[in-house]
């Protein structure tokens, strides 16, 4: 490992940065694992005059042996002098503003090198409580890696000589299998509250170990989320449940004290259903989640998150019929009322909260098998979605074996699964009338003796 070219240098918050750079004989990067397009783009970079690397998660995923689907340059070109390299570009962003190469499907993301301080000939603007607003304050490499979120996101692969340029430690963390954030971790939570689910995330998905120093300011600032935009903590969700990684992410969510920020509801259900087969059910449904992913089948947002919400709509649920409220009407405010409440914390779209209440509503029809409700229920455009999602309710329970072995011999069959739900509506009706004339017969007086 090179440190000839080592520079100390002390930026406003005291980090140190010092180069060390990482020869192609010491590193598993390689230019055959990494996109043409990528690679396109640097050398067209360099062709025009400009410094530019391969750079963050990409860098990272690499050096570990994994396989990045999303490739990110960092230049010393603004953006228009990227437009002005590049036909096949837009510029996209107010708060970072970047440079969008395309090719085809895929996405050359370039963005210029940021500066951690303005000097007042940026654009930069920051929330009284600290939370960065707008970012497009240009400055070196060595400023742009101070300005980067964790030491492991904040390598540079070089094209020139091949080699993994570490201005803050990041290859020694990779190694070690550590997320450690650069900078003050108050200070950086506070810039952007969504570094802690990130953090989580990052730290599931590639089987990292959250430093300490980075994790312990989790847990107090974890109610800043509430500050960031509920839309972009809807992206960051399905980020979370919806890479391959779900179960490692809501147990990270729970160990780091997120999970009352993000789904306030559903912590406050998990934590008062004493039994744990709520979390039980939970958890099933994000192991089946991680499995679809993994097996390249979709998977539905509204499905997950009926899933996530379920304990907060059952909790909400039986409060309701405690007051003495109709079941039927119970279920559609609690409902409602749960699907009102996590909109303050995250934008679930209508196109999802929909289909998601209905999942929930859906339930109760199982338990329902008269002909013409069982033709019903079948033809419903959520069946299959709620089928699976009783199936899941047996983790939680086993009172629900019944319906969900009439419900799968009703999908395959539906004929005899209705044969066998009018029987038993006959055999119910029957014992129904049965029982008034067994009540009449015990009320008669017993004969007397005419001996």
């Amino acid at each position: 490992m090179d440190c000839g070219n080592a520079r100390s240098m002390e930026s406003d918050n005291q980090i140190q940065l010092r180069l060390q750079t990482i020869p192609r004989d010491q590193h598993n990067v390689s230019r055959r694992d990494i996109s043409p397009n990528a690679l396109r783009v640097l050398y067209r970079l360099r062709e025009g005059g400009f410094d530019a690397f391969l750079v963050g998660g990409a860098v990272r995923d690499l050096l570990i042996g994994g396989h990045p689907k999303d490739f990110d340059v960092a230049t010393n070109a603004t953006p228009e002098e990227v437009k002005g390299l590049f036909r096949n570009c837009r510029l996209i962003g107010r708060r970072f503003r970047l440079a969008h190469v395309v090719y085809g499907r895929e996405i050359i993301e370039v963005a210029t090198f940021r500066a951690n301080t303005d000097d007042g000939s940026g654009d930069r603007e920051l929330h009284e409580g600290g939370r960065l607003l707008r970012d497009n304050v240009y400055g070196t490499i060595e400023d742009d890696a101070v300005r980067r979120d964790f030491t492991a996101n904040a390598l540079y692969y070089a094209i020139e000589d091949f080699s993994v340029r570490d201005y803050v430690g990041g290859f020694e963390d990779v190694r070690n299998r550590l997320m450690r954030l650069i900078g003050d971790p108050e200070t950086r939570y506070r810039e952007d509250p969504v570094r802690m689910l990130r953090a989580v995330r990052l730290a599931a998905k590639l089987d990292f170990e959250i430093e300490p120093a980075t994790a312990a300011p989790i847990p107090v600032l974890a109610p800043l989320l509430r500050e960031s935009a509920p839309a972009r903590l809807f992206e960051e969700c399905l980020k979370l449940f919806l890479s391959g990684n779900a179960v490692k992410s809501f147990l990270g969510l729970e160990r780091h004290g997120l999970l009352p920020a993000l789904l306030p509801e559903t912590a406050a259900a998990l934590k008062s259903n004493r039994s744990g087969a709520l979390r039980n059910m939970v958890l099933e449904g994000l192991k089946n989640t991680d499995a679809r992913v993994a097996n390249d089948e979709p998977v539905s947002p509204a499905f997950l998150f009926a899933l996530l919400l379920w304990p907060a709509y059952c909790r909400a649920l039986m409060a309701l019929q405690a007051q003495g409220m109709h079941t039927a009407e119970a279920q559609r405010r609690a409902a409602d009322r749960v699907t009102v409440h996590q909109l303050e914390t995250i934008a679930l779209p209508r196109r999802f909260s929909l289909p998601m209440q209905e999942i929930w509503l859906l339930q109760s029809r199982f338990s329902l098998r008269q002909r013409k409700r069982v033709f019903r229920t079948l033809a419903h455009p959520r069946f299959r979605a709620a089928f699976d999602f009783l199936g899941l309710r047996l983790t939680a329970s086993d009172e629900h074996a019944e319906d969900v072995a009439f419900w799968r011999e009703a999908q395959a069959n539906p004929g005899d699964a209705v044969a066998i739900a009018e029987l038993e509506t006959e055999r119910a009706a029957q014992a129904d009338d049965e029982e008034p004339r067994k009540r009449r017969r015990r009320r008669r007086k017993p004969a007397t003796s005419q001996e």
